[in-house]
C-alpha cells in the first residue's frame, strides 16, 4: 500500500509528489497523459526562462521519480473508500491502494464528481466546475486532497506548482503530527563548486 497517490502528472500533481516522496513517503503518480499543461508555451514561469509544456511535465515527474516515487499512466476511473485508505482503479483493469489520495486532475471533474465529492462553481475563465475545499487542500471526503486547477487555484504553471507543493506539506504535516518543512542547503565545499 501507497502512503500517497497523486492523480494528474501536471505540475500541481508532479510537484505534489515531489514533497510526498522527498519526505519519505511511499508515493504513486498517475497519470491519463491529458494534462492541458502539455499544450502550452510558458514564459511566466518563475526560474525558468521558457519551457514548452511538455517539457515542463516530463521534468516534473523526472524529480518526483528521483526521490522515489513511481509513475504510472492510466486514467483513474474510480477511487473506493476503504477501512484503511482506499482503492484506486484505473482503466487498465489495474488496482492502486493508498492512505490517501491527492487529486491534481486540472479541469477535469468527471471523477471527483462520480466519487462524491463536493464541487462550486470556478472562478477562472473557462473553468466551470471545482472542488471545495478548505485552506490546506481536504476535500468533502476524509483523505482526499485536491491541488491546483481542479482545487479553484489560477490555472497559470507556476500557481498550480507552487498550490501541488502547499497541499502536499499540509498532508504530510497532518500524517507527520507536526509541521513539516523541507529545505535543503546549499552545499559549500570544494567539491560542489566544480
Amino acid at each position: 500500500m501507497y502512503d500517497v497517490a497523486v492523480i494528474g502528472a501536471g505540475p500541481a500533481g508532479a510537484s505534489a509528489a515531489l514533497f510526498t516522496a522527498k519526505a519519505g513517503k511511499k508515493t504513486v503518480l498517475i497519470d491519463s497523459d491529458q494534462s492541458i499543461t502539455k499544450r502550452a508555451w510558458i514564459e511566466n514561469h518563475y526560474g525558468v526562462p521558457e519551457v514548452t509544456g511538455p517539457d515542463l511535465v516530463g521534468t516534473g515527474i523526472k524529480q518526483a521519480e528521483k526521490f522515489g516515487a513511481r509513475y504510472q499512466q492510466g486514467k483513474v476511473t474510480n477511487i473506493i473508500k476503504k477501512e484503511d485508505g482506499f482503492t484506486i482503479e484505473t482503466d487498465k483493469g489495474e488496482q492502486v491502494e493508498a492512505k490517501y489520495v491527492i487529486l491534481a486532475t486540472g479541469l477535469m471533474v468527471d471523477l471527483a464528481e462520480k466519487i462524491g465529492l463536493k464541487t462550486k462553481p470556478g472562478t477562472e475563465p473557462r473553468v466551470k466546475t471545482v472542488l471545495d475545499v478548505d485552506r490546506e487542500g481536504r476535500t468533502s471526503q476524509p483523505g482526499i486532497w485536491a491541488a491546483g486547477t481542479v482545487a479553484g487555484v489560477s490555472i497559470h504553471t507556476i500557481i498550480t506548482a507552487g498550490d501541488g507543493a502547499k497541499v502536499a506539506i499540509n498532508l504530510i504535516s497532518e500524517m507527520n503530527g507536526e509541521r513539516y518543512v523541507d529545505h535543503d542547503v546549499l552545499k559549500t565545499d570544494a567539491a560542489a563548486k566544480h
